[in-house]
């Protein structure tokens, strides 16, 4: 159920470009959790987010889309981490961008419609180009990544007040972490006060024995 669970996809980063990013959990970890490992995986993916292409997809397609991903994980980082962007990433999304005009033809019959991607690259495009607009304009301020070392995962967060990435394991994480990190800093703390008490008692003997009094004197 466990393993169940890590593969299942995650919509809850703000943005399809971001849930995008979220489809390789703990990134930057030594094992990482790849949820794009089929083309059906790709199309169930690609049709949850509403944009499955009008054309099947294949293997290739699959790599340009994990390709894709990277690429825009590598830009969001920078972004959010306030750094110039890698000239090598900004190359590949401009030339992929290039390379698919996938011009907007809106439909209405229940409600406002845009006619589905041609082929996969297409749905991809739109994807990159939503990412583009966000990184470039003033919504990339609400964009943050995740504390967690492994994970780095990005998300929206208008009002500054969440922490983590919303995957409950890296807030657990996090907080466990936290916690230990507090009772390590009080240790020390406690043990230097008992020390500092027994050097106290002692240089009071000491000074107990040069005036040549017992210690008990004092209490009598």
């Amino acid at each position: 159920m466990a393993k169940k669970d890590a593969l299942a996809f995650r919509f809850d980063s703000g943005a399809i470009w971001l849930n995008l990013l979220a489809t390789k959990g703990r990134t930057f970890s030594t094992n990482p959790i790849e949820r794009l490992a089929t083309p059906s995986r790709l199309a169930e993916w690609l049709e949850r987010c509403e944009l499955t292409p009008a054309r099947p997809l294949d293997h290739d397609d699959l790599r340009r889309a994990r390709t894709l991903r990277e690429t825009l994980r590598v830009l969001a980082l920078a972004t959010v981490d306030q750094q110039p962007p890698p000239a090598g990433a900004i190359a590949e999304l401009t030339a992929f961008l290039a390379e698919h005009n996938d011009p907007i033809r809106l439909t209405a019959d229940d409600r406002l419609r845009r006619e589905p991607p041609a082929t996969t690259l297409d749905a991809l495009a739109r994807i990159a180009r939503q990412a583009v607009d966000q990184m470039t304009g003033a919504d990339r301020f609400a964009l943050k990544s995740c504390p967690e070392h492994d994970c780095r995962g990005v998300f929206i967060d208008p009002p500054g007040h969440r922490r983590w990435c919303p995957s409950p394991a890296c807030a657990s994480r996090g907080r466990v972490r936290a916690h230990r990190a507090r009772r390590s800093a009080a240790a020390p703390d406690a043990g230097s006060n008992d020390a500092a008490a027994s050097a106290a008692g002692k240089q009071v003997a000491v000074q107990d024995r040069e005036a040549g009094r017992s210690p008990c004197e004092d209490a009598r």
